[in-house]
């Protein structure tokens, strides 16, 4: 695909957005893992804005090799309204690890869809799609996970 100012434009604008999704992510499961008593879980909270952070430079990266800067944000309101439910909850439940699950598996069901529509736009090089295409097989495998945890 050939890159014309208006697609170069476009193409910021979605990784931008995928960016601030994982921003949500990243500080929503430090929220997180804050909250919950449960080890193992803590842990994998932890282990999951870790890979959220490595996310957010590879499409940092990206937007820098079309010439564009990337500035860092403090996620999005989405993810706002994610990490302020957890602390109301978790105000009222000391911490429930369910009630806190149940918040991330909302995360990472908003994050998939906004990736699945990211790829379906026809801005992307191909490069890319198959960076978003990998991150977001390791999102849903997450969610999977998060779900299992659920169901233990």
């Amino acid at each position: 695909m050939i890159q014309t100012d208006e697609t170069t434009k476009e193409t910021v604008s979605t990784l931008e957005g995928l960016i601030s999704i994982l921003e949500d992510g990243k500080l929503g499961y430090i929220d997180a893992a804050d909250k919950v008593e449960n080890a193992a879980i803590k842990a994998n909270f932890f282990d999951y804005a870790r890979e959220r952070s490595l996310f957010i430079v590879e499409i940092q990266d990206e937007i820098n090799k079309l010439g564009k800067s990337t500035d860092e944000s403090g996620g999005g309101a989405l993810g706002a309204l994610h990490r302020t439910w957890i602390d109301i909850k978790s105000t009222f439940t000391g911490g429930d690890a369910e009630a806190i699950i149940n918040a991330c598996i909302t995360g990472e069901e908003a994050a998939i869809e906004k990736y699945k529509m990211a790829i379906e736009k026809n801005d992307l090089h191909s490069n890319q799609i198959s960076i978003l295409s990998r991150q977001l097989s390791s999102i849903e495998s997450t969610l999977l996970k998060i779900k299992a945890q659920k169901m233990s």
